[in-house]
C-alpha cells in the first residue's frame, strides 16, 4: 500500500551533507571562489562544452542567455523574434520579453513535449533570430533535419535543458548543440545545489559576457587577460577594479553551491540510468488504451513520469485527480510549467490575437496531462502499485 508518493525524495543525500560539513569546518570563503570555478570546469567536461558559468538559478541562466544577445549581436542585425514552445517555464518567455525581444509561440509534439521542425517552419520569417527550445521532462526533440535547417537559415539555437540533464542526440548531450544552453539545479531536478543553474557555450565571446553580466557587468570578471588589458587601457580614468562594462546583475552562486554541485555530479550518470529504467517500467505497465505512451525515448533522460489521458473527458480527468489525491500521489497538471503558457495572465498583452485552437497538442496536455515523481531511489514495487492505481480509472 502506498503511504505517499512525492515528486522527489532524497535528492540531497547524507554524503552531500557530510561533504558540506567538512567544507564549512574549514572556515573559509563562502562567496563565489575556487569551488564555484572548479564546479564550472567539471560540469563543462561532463557536458562536453568549453565554457560554463554557475549562477543562482536556472531562471537566472535563462535571463543571462537572452540578455547576452544584446551585446553579442552585430548592431546591423535587426532580427528580434525568438520562437518558443507554448509548453515551457515562464522564465524562458520572461527573459525574451524583459530584454525587448518578441516571443513567437509554437505548438508542441506529443512524442517529445517539445518543438518540432514542422511547428518551427510555421512560425519562421526574416525577423526570426533564435529558437529557444525547451527539452521538456528529459525527452530529446533534436534531429539532423532540424539542426541543418537552423544552420542554413542562420538562426541561433538556445537550449533550455533544465529538466533534461544528460539527455542525448547521437550520443552527444543536449546542451552542447546550441549557441547557448541553460540548466537548473533546483531541488527536484536530476541533480541539485538546492537553488542554482548553469549557462553553457562553446563561444568565447559569449562566455566573457556571461562572466561579466553575472557580477554586476564588471570588466574585472572577464577571464581573458588580453581582452581585460585592452578594456582597462580604454577606460584608463576609471579604477581597473570598477569598470562596469555592461548593465549587469548579481546572479552569482556560492562556494556552498559549488561544493554541493561537485558532490552531486559524481553520481549523476548512475542516477540517470535508474530514472530511465523506472520510466520504461512505468510506461510498460501503463494502460495504453487510457493513457498516451508513444513517447520518443531515444536519448531520453527522464525527469518525471509523463501521464496524458487520451480522451478529452473532464469527468474522467476529475476522477483521476480524485484517485491521485486519495492515494496521496503528488502530481502536477499541465506537465512542464503548468501547461499552456498562452493561458497565463502575464502574457495577456501578447496573446490577444492568438487562437488557442491552433495549439491543439499543448491544449490537450494543459487539460489532460500530468507528471508524477520519478527519482533514483524509487522501487519497482512502488511503480507497480502506482500504475495499478492509475489503470483502475
Amino acid at each position: 500500500m502506498i503511504k505517499r508518493h512525492r515528486l522527489m525524495e532524497n535528492n540531497i543525500t547524507k554524503n552531500d551533507i557530510d561533504v558540506l560539513i567538512r567544507f564549512l569546518k574549514k572556515r573559509t570563503v563562502l562567496t563565489q571562489s575556487k569551488n564555484v570555478f572548479n564546479f564550472e570546469k567539471k560540469w563543462s567536461r561532463w557536458l562536453g562544452v568549453k565554457y560554463s558559468v554557475f549562477v543562482n538559478s536556472g531562471s537566472s541562466a535563462n535571463l543571462l542567455s537572452i540578455n547576452s544577445l544584446k551585446y553579442y549581436l552585430n548592431k546591423n542585425d535587426k532580427r528580434n523574434e525568438i520562437i518558443v514552445p507554448s509548453l515551457t517555464w515562464s522564465s524562458d518567455i520572461n527573459a525574451i520579453i524583459q530584454n525587448n525581444f518578441k516571443p513567437v509561440f509554437a505548438d508542441i509534439s506529443l512524442k517529445t513535449l517539445s518543438l518540432s521542425l514542422e511547428e518551427i517552419k510555421k512560425k519562421i520569417n526574416k525577423k526570426t533570430l533564435a529558437v529557444f527550445i525547451t527539452h521538456a521532462q528529459g525527452f530529446n526533440p533534436l534531429n539532423d533535419e532540424l539542426l541543418k535547417f537552423l544552420k542554413k537559415k542562420k538562426i541561433f539555437l538556445i537550449e533550455d535543458v533544465c529538466e533534461s540533464h544528460g539527455a542525448k542526440f547521437k550520443n552527444k548531450k543536449l546542451g552542447s548543440y546550441g549557441l547557448i544552453s541553460n540548466f537548473s539545479f533546483y531541488y527536484a531536478h536530476h541533480m541539485s545545489t538546492i537553488e542554482g543553474g548553469m549557462i553553457c557555450t562553446n563561444n568565447k565571446k559569449l562566455y566573457e559576457i556571461f562572466c561579466s553580466l553575472r557580477s554586476h557587468g564588471l570588466a574585472r570578471e572577464i577571464k581573458d587577460k588580453k581582452v581585460k588589458k585592452k578594456i582597462v587601457k580604454k577606460y584608463s580614468k576609471l579604477s581597473d577594479q570598477f569598470i562596469f562594462l555592461y548593465s549587469g546583475y548579481n546572479l552569482r552562486n556560492t562556494e556552498i553551491g559549488g561544493v554541493l554541485g561537485m558532490s552531486q555530479l559524481k553520481r549523476l550518470n548512475n542516477n540517470i540510468k535508474k530514472r530511465n529504467q523506472n520510466l520504461k517500467y512505468f510506461l510498460n505497465l501503463l494502460n495504453n488504451k487510457i493513457y498516451y505512451t508513444d513517447f520518443e525515448l531515444r536519448g531520453c533522460s527522464n525527469y518525471a513520469f509523463p501521464l496524458i489521458l487520451k480522451e478529452k473527458k473532464f469527468k474522467k480527468r476529475n476522477k483521476l485527480e480524485k484517485i491521485l489525491h486519495n492515494h496521496k500521489i503528488e502530481f502536477r497538471r499541465g506537465n512542464a510549467g503548468g501547461g499552456n503558457q498562452l493561458r497565463q495572465p502575464y502574457l495577456k498583452d501578447y496573446t490577444k490575437k492568438i487562437n488557442l485552437r491552433n495549439f491543439k497538442n499543448v491544449e490537450h496536455v494543459h487539460n489532460f496531462g500530468y507528471y508524477l515523481g520519478n527519482y533514483p531511489d524509487l522501487k519497482k514495487e512502488k511503480i507497480f502499485q502506482i500504475c495499478k492505481i492509475l489503470n483502475s480509472i
